[in-house]
């Protein structure tokens, strides 16, 4: 297994070098720290919207980056989820990775759009960006329906994601999302 027990993807231990084990994203994925994660985003987001400090917008986007392309293990957010308090919840739920890391990928490309609409001016349409993107981490925080993990369930169920990227989300119904 990986550092701290990540599960590489297709369920199987994921590699202990090159460079394909600095860009693993576990699989599956504990349910509850990627709650916490986006109560964490919920948290920093509505800050940022609150208060109008535009380099919130930057610190969100770059937590969405970190935790697309290198999982957990580098991400702030992530890294007090995944290490200090879903372990102090004593649960833990399994779920496949690859649809929690589009949906990351979803919120790294709404949060990066709205900083470039800010920093060119367009400060409505980015606080409405991240408006958005608020409902959709609360989703997933508060009631435990990841968006982002549905919109991938839809685009395999259409064949616009193979099937071999999650076996396992094959049969997982839309509630499990």
């Amino acid at each position: 297994m990986g550092e701290r027990g990540e599960v590489g993807t297709q369920g199987k231990p994921a590699s202990q070098g090159g460079l394909g084990s600095v860009f693993a994203f576990p699989n599956p994925v504990n349910e509850y720290a990627a709650r916490i994660t986006a109560g964490l985003v919920v948290l920093l987001a509505a800050v940022t919207l609150l208060t109008g400090f535009g380099w919130g917008l930057a610190v969100i986007a770059a937590g969405f980056w970190l935790r697309v392309l290198f999982g957990p293990r580098i991400s702030p957010l992530a890294l007090l989820s995944v290490r200090v308090l879903a372990p102090r919840l004593g649960r833990v739920k399994l779920v496949p990775g690859p649809p929690k890391r589009f949906a990351q990928g979803i919120g790294a490309a709404m949060s990066t759009a709205a900083a470039v609409l800010l920093a060119a001016g367009l400060a409505p349409a980015a606080w409405i960006l991240l408006a958005v993107l608020i409902v959709a981490a609360s989703l997933e925080a508060f009631a435990g329906f990841c968006l982002g993990c549905a919109i991938f369930g839809l685009l395999q169920r259409r064949g616009l994601v193979p099937e071999d990227v999650c076996e396992a989300c094959n049969n997982i119904p839309l509630s499990q999302m």
